[in-house]
C-alpha cells in the first residue's frame, strides 16, 4: 500500500441550545424541559486532506441528541456559501454522540418536535452556528500531520440492554461478542511535529447515563469523556481565544443495544448516582482512548476516498444475498410499533404499552391490517403497528424516509455512515460485508451511527422478531438492516473499483415549515430585587469537598445561549486582580434555572469544591440577559463577596 502524506485541520465550538424552557430530546418526555446547564455541549470538526490527490473529508462529532436533515442541510448551505464545492453532502459526515439531555426542537419532522414543545429557532441556530464555526476553525487549522490508528477493548462501560433480542441471532454472530457487548474501542490519532494535537475515539455505548429526570443540559458520558481528556488532562480553556492545542472527540458507532447503565436500570451502574455514573463511564472511555494514544499504533496509509448515495428506505428491494432466507424482500413505509412506544428499561415510555408481546395490539395488526396489506406484512410483521408514519407523512412531514448512506475511507479505516441506531450484530454484518468487498481488516471497518439524518433503530431480522424497543423502533421493517447492508456493499464495491455511484434524489427541503416568529417574553426580577441581586449568599470559608451555593435574581437563560461564553464564572484573587478558573462548562458547577410566576427567574449556582483545589480567595459571578416587552436584551451581572477556600482540615467559622 502506498504511503500518503496528510494535512489535517481541527476545530471546536459550542452548540449549547436553550437552557430554559426547551423540551429535551432523546427520552421523548414532554416534562423533561431544560432548566439549566451541568456541562456545555461541544462540537468538534476534523478535516483530512490527501497531499497527493487533494481529496478531502470532513468529519464532525457533536454532543447532541440526534442529527436531522434540517441541520445537515443548513450546515451544507453555509459551507457552500463560504467554500463553494469544497465541502458537500458527498464528503461531509455530520455525526452526534446521542446525549439524551440536550435541548431539542431543531427538526423539520413533526415526530421529534412533538415532546419538545415545537420547533425552537434559537436552539436550531445555536447548533448550526456552532457546527459551522468548528468547521471554519478546522479549515483554517489545516496543516501537515501524521495519522495513527489503534484498537483496544473496553469492557466496563456498556451492557446489552436487550439480551433477549441478541440471543435470537445465530451463534456465528453471537460468538463475536461473548459478553453480549461490542468492546472495541478505536482511536485515530493526529500528530504534528511529534506531539498529539487531536484524536477521534469510537466506542459503542448509549448517552443515557443521565436519566429522564434530569433537566440540566449534559453531554452525558461521551461529553464528559471529551471534557476529561481536553480540560482535565490537557488543560484546555474553552473560553480562551483561538483554538486549543488538543481536541479529542468521542464518537458513536453501533450503539443501538448498548447501554452505559451496567445494572440495567435507569441511572443505575456502576453506582446509583446518575451524575457519578456519567463521570465514571465517560472517564473509562477517556482512559481507554488515552492508553491507545500512548501506543505506537499503526500508521495510516492509503489516501482518502468517499462514496455517498441518497436512498428511499420505504422502497428498497433487498436481494437474497442479504435477506438470509434465499428470497427477495422489500422494505415498506415507516411505522412504529407498540414496543417503541413502551420505551426501554432505561426510560419508560407511555403506559399501556410494553416491550415484546402486546396481545390486543398484536391481534389488531395481525387480523385487521396485515391481511389487506401483503407487502406491509412481509416487511413489518410481527410488529404491532401503532404509528403509521407512511400515512402521516402524506399529511405532514412526520419522519424522514429518504436518507444519505455514506462510506468514508481514511487510509485503512472505513466508516459506514448510517443515519440510525445500529445494534452490534446488525453492525457486525455490515462491517463484515464491507470488509470483504474492500479487503480490509474487520477491526478497521466501523459503523458511524447517528450520521447526517435520523431513522431510529436498525436491528437484524432475528432481533426484529423479538419486538423489544429496538425492533419496534426499526421503522422500515424486518428487512431494513439487510437493505442498508446491501447499500453499503454497493458503495464499497464502487470504492474498490474506483467508479462513481448514483447520488440519488435528496429529501425535500422542509425549512419553509419552521416558525419564523419567536414570541417575546418579558423578564422581571424577583420582587424587591434587581437583576443579578443575590438572594442567598455564600458563607465566608469553605474546605475541599464542600459545596458553595448561591441564589440570584435572574432572567431566562434562553434569552441568549452565551455560546462560547458562560453564565457562571468562579474567580480566584491573584495579587490585585481576579482570574477566572471555572465556568459553567466545568463538571464541578451546576447552573440551575427555576421559573417563578409573572416572568421571574431564580438562578441557583453550585460549586462542588474539588479535593485538589488551590487554596485562596474566590468569588462567584453570574452573567445574564433580561428581555423587555419587545424582546430586546439587556446584559446584567451579579457578583458575590469574596470567600476563602482553605486546605483540608479544621476551619474556624
Amino acid at each position: 500500500m502506498t504511503s500518503h502524506a496528510y494535512r489535517v485541520g481541527r476545530g471546536i465550538s459550542d452548540v449549547t441550545g436553550e437552557a430554559s424552557g426547551c423540551g429535551m430530546l432523546g427520552y421523548g418526555k414532554a416534562d423533561q424541559v431544560s432548566a439549566g446547564i451541568h456541562q456545555r455541549l461541544r462540537t468538534r470538526a476534523f478535516i483530512f486532506v490527501d497531499e497527493a490527490s487533494g481529496d478531502r473529508l470532513l468529519l464532525s462529532v457533536s454532543d447532541l441528541p440526534l442529527m436531522f436533515d434540517s441541520v445537515h442541510r443548513a450546515v451544507l448551505q453555509r459551507l457552500a456559501d463560504s467554500y463553494g464545492e469544497l465541502y458537500t453532502d458527498r464528503n461531509v459526515m455530520l455525526t452526534v454522540t446521542h446525549t439524551h439531555c440536550g435541548p431539542g426542537g431543531y427538526s423539520d419532522h413533526r415526530l421529534y418536535n412533538a415532546t419538545t414543545h415545537g420547533f425552537h429557532p434559537r436552539t436550531f441556530r445555536a447548533i448550526v452556528d456552532g457546527i459551522v464555526e468548528a468547521i471554519d476553525h478546522a479549515h483554517a487549522d489545516i496543516a501537515p500531520a501524521d495519522l495513527t490508528l489503534s484498537h483496544g477493548e473496553l469492557r466496563d462501560a456498556s451492557v446489552n440492554r436487550s439480551p433477549q433480542s441478541f440471543a435470537r441471532n445465530p451463534r456465528s454472530d453471537r460468538d463475536a461478542f461473548p459478553d453480549g457487548v461490542d468492546p472495541q474501542t478505536t482511536l485515530l490519532r493526529i500528530d504534528r511535529d511529534g506531539s498529539t494535537v487531536g484524536a477521534i475515539n469510537w466506542f459503542a455505548t448509549h448517552g443515557t447515563s443521565m436519566t429522564n429526570r434530569n433537566c440540566l443540559i449534559s453531554g452525558d458520558n461521551k461529553g464528559y469523556a471529551g471534557y476529561h481528556w481536553e480540560r482535565l488532562v490537557h488543560g484546555v480553556d474553552y473560553l480562551a481565544p483561538g483554538q486549543p492545542e488538543f481536541i479529542g472527540a468521542f464518537a458513536q458507532t453501533n450503539a443501538g443495544d448498548m447501554s452505559p447503565n451496567l445494572n440495567r436500570g435507569p441511572g443505575s451502574g456502576p453506582t446509583d448516582d446518575e451524575f457519578e455514573n456519567t463521570r465514571l463511564i465517560g472517564a473509562r472511555q477517556a482512559h481507554a482512548a488515552a492508553a491507545l494514544a500512548a501506543e505506537a499504533g499503526q500508521p495510516v496509509t492509503g489516501g482518502l476516498d468517499v462514496r455517498m448515495t441518497y436512498v428511499d428506505l420505504a422502497d428498497v428491494e433487498v436481494s437474497p444475498e442479504f435477506t438470509g432466507d434465499g428470497k427477495t424482500h422489500s422494505t415498506s413505509g415507516p411505522a412504529a410499533g407498540a414496543a417503541a412506544i413502551a420505551g426501554t428499561d432505561e426510560g419508560k415510555g407511555f403506559p399501556g404499552f410494553k416491550q415484546g408481546r402486546n396481545p390486543v395490539l398484536d391481534a389488531i395488526s395481525r387480523r385487521v391490517i396485515y391481511p389487506v396489506a401483503a407487502r406491509q406484512r412481509d416487511s413489518q410483521y410481527p410488529k404491532s403497528l401503532v404509528i403509521p408514519g407512511a400515512t402521516l407523512n402524506r399529511m405532514a412531514p412526520f419522519v424522514q424516509h429518504v436518507v444519505p448512506v455514506q462510506l468514508f475511507r481514511i487510509g485503512q479505516l472505513h466508516l459506514i455512515g448510517i443515519p440510525g441506531e445500529v445494534t452490534i450484530v446488525a453492525g457486525l454484518r455490515m462491517r463484515r460485508a464491507v470488509a470483504d468487498v474492500v479487503g480490509a481488516d474487520l477491526h478497521d471497518v466501523l459503523v458511524a451511527g447517528y450520521s447526517n439524518a435520523y431513522i431510529h433503530y436498525v436491528t437484524t431480522p432475528e432481533e426484529y422478531d423479538e419486538q423489544r424497543y429496538e425492533g419496534g423502533s426499526t421503522l422500515f421493517g424486518r428487512w431494513e438492516a439487510p437493505a442498508l447492508t446491501q447499500i453499503a456493499v454497493s458503495l464499497a464495491a464502487a470504492m474498490r473499483d474506483g467508479v462513481p455511484v448514483d447520488r440519488g434524489t435528496p429529501p425535500p427541503d422542509l425549512s419553509h415549515t419552521r416558525p419564523r416568529v419567536e414570541p417575546a417574553q418579558m423578564d422581571h426580577p424577583i420582587e424587591g430585587t434587581r437583576f443579578g441581586d443575590i438572594v442567598s449568599a455564600p458563607i465566608g470559608t469553605y474546605r475541599p469537598g464542600e459545596q458553595v451555593r448561591v441564589v440570584f435574581s435572574g432572567a431566562k437563560p434562553s434569552n441568549d445561549q452565551r455560546r462560547n461564553s458562560t453564565f457562571v464564572e468562579i474567580e480566584i484573587q491573584r495579587a490585585a486582580s481576579w482570574e477566572r478558573v471555572i465556568d459553567d462548562g466545568d463538571w464541578a458547577t451546576k447552573f440551575a434555572w427555576q421559573k417563578l410566576p409573572r416572568g421571574r427567574s431564580r438562578i441557583t449556582i453550585t460549586w462542588d469544591i474539588p479535593a485538589d483545589v488551590e487554596p485562596g480567595i474566590y468569588r462567584l459571578r453570574y452573567l445574564g440577559d433580561a428581555a423587555d416587552f419587545q424582546g430586546r436584551l439587556t446584559e446584567f451581572g451579579g457578583t458575590t463577596a469574596p470567600f476563602a477556600v482553605t486546605r483540608a482540615g479544621a476551619v474556624a467559622r
